[in-house]
């Protein structure tokens, strides 16, 4: 799906995520639970933050790809993280392990700081909202 994103000029030139992400009409929505970098084939998790934030993202994309779409269909992320100062101090790499996984789109995201994650090792979790093209007749 195109989204027409929605920046309105008095929010300022967002920088890494998209204000506003407005769906066509007839698409699909597809609400991703939150994941975290669990590895399904053996448990495991990544040891640290950026690689379990990269991992995570793969994971969402593995449910958004199940369902017949791509990273750009994606209209929305919410990243929950467990340690604050881990996200801050990591911002440049993030960006990389970002970028290895959805290429130059950016969503609508909010980044929320918790004090813990369900998952005790997991370090971030992700929510997602897709909006997937109509199914074909």
């Amino acid at each position: 799906m195109t989204f027409d994103i929605i920046n309105p000029e008095v929010l300022g030139t967002p920088r890494g995520w998209n204000n506003g992400m407005l769906a066509p009409a007839g698409g699909r929505v597809l609400f991703v639970a939150g994941q975290t970098a669990r590895d399904g084939s053996n448990g495991e998790l990544p040891s640290g933050f950026v690689e379990q934030f990269e991992a995570t993202l793969a994971n969402i994309l593995a449910v958004v790809r199940e369902a017949g779409g791509t990273p750009e269909d994606i209209g929305r992320l919410t990243i929950y993280v467990a340690d604050i100062e881990a996200y801050r101090s990591s911002l440049k790499t993030l960006g990389t392990a970002y970028r290895n996984q959805m290429g130059s789109h950016y969503p609508a995201m909010a980044l929320i700081a918790v004090k813990a994650l369900v998952d005790p090792s997991a370090q971030v979790e992700i929510e997602a909202t897709a909006v997937l093209p109509p199914a074909a007749q």
